[in-house]
């Protein structure tokens, strides 16, 4: 076990999250500006849903009454819809009406006062789904179910489902970084366009995470500008501001925000 050395941002969501520790993808840019100052956490769960992922964040979260011996975090990324957004035929599909229920949930386990795990200091945001691409899915959907390659979602569903998560924000007055209409942007509002940033017509590619990374940052820096990386100092000393003749002293633990 390591001691809680450093605060956290943790990461919640799916296989968009989790693949996102992979080269390029924005967990991993994340890990790299952060270093020495926040500690980036992956929850990302492959094939998950929101009805599905309430009980694992009661699980990730620590309790009000234990916080204070566990690592803060700092800022939370919750990103869920792209598997809430199958067509009515998948097992994983979650009514869009029900999404939002459960989006505002895993909002209300961290902001509410009454909540068992209400964390004050917690900033979140919430991430849409992407676009998805209907040209690349049906090779992806074949590849994995030997079967002929019918669409297991909509791009017009999946719009509808990160419409969702802006009503979600504006209600609860919590950023929202748009991933669906930055994506969609940048390919030129063109479906086609979408395979430079998808690889498979769900899955974000390299370039698609460097749209995502460039947007949190954009949103950290307009809504929680104390947690940009180029304001917080390392937890611990750089090796140049030691003191060689008293090391102990330099070498103590210190908050990051200076």
């Amino acid at each position: 076990m390591t001691a809680p050395v450093q605060d956290a941002i943790v990461l919640f969501g799916d296989s968009i999250t989790q693949k996102g520790w992979e080269s390029g993808g924005f967990a991993h840019k994340l890990a790299h500006v952060y270093a020495r100052k926040l500690d980036v956490i992956n929850r990302g769960f492959s094939g998950y849903n929101t009805e599905w992922a309430i009980p694992v964040f009661e699980q990730c979260l620590v309790r009000r009454n234990v916080q204070t011996l566990a690592s803060k975090i700092r800022l939370l990324t919750i990103w869920f819809g792209a598997n809430d957004s199958c067509l009515p035929s998948s097992f994983q599909h979650v009514p869009l009406a029900k999404y939002g229920e459960n989006l505002t949930r895993l909002i209300h386990m961290v902001t509410a006062p009454t909540s068992a795990w209400h964390s004050p200091s917690t900033k979140i945001v919430l991430i849409t789904p992407p676009p998805i691409n209907t040209h690349q899915r049906p090779e992806t959907v074949e590849t994995e179910s030997g079967l002929p390659g019918e669409l297991d979602r909509a791009f017009a569903v999946t719009a509808e489902y990160a419409q969702k998560v802006r009503q979600i924000g504006l209600q609860e007055r919590i950023p929202v970084l748009d991933a669906w209409q930055a994506l969609w942007d940048v390919a030129g509002q063109k479906e086609e366009a979408l395979n430079m940033y998808l690889t498979d017509g769900l899955h974000l590619a390299p370039a698609g995470y460097s749209v995502v990374y460039d947007e949190l940052i954009k949103i950290i820096e307009e809504n929680f500008p104390e947690l940009h990386y180029d304001r917080l100092q390392t937890v611990f000393s750089l090796y140049d501001q030691i003191d060689v003749n008293n090391p102990r002293v330099s070498l103590s633990k210190r908050g990051v925000d200076g």
